[in-house]
């Protein structure tokens, strides 16, 4: 425990603290995103296939 205690009190281990709140800050904005965009990109594919099926016959 005292190693645990001893390291939070470095800088190095901020750093790492920071990172990691970085990090996840970073992949709840991508989840939330592609939760939001993923409907709509997936319908925009689907026009654009349409519309090549339509241009190709």
């Amino acid at each position: 425990m005292k190693t645990l205690f001893a390291c939070l009190h470095e800088d190095c281990a901020v750093t790492a603290i920071e990172y990691a709140l970085l990090a996840g800050l970073l992949a709840i904005v991508l989840v939330i995103s592609i939760s939001l965009l993923g409907v709509q990109v997936g319908q925009l594919f689907l026009y654009v296939k349409d519309q090549m099926v339509l241009a190709l016959s």
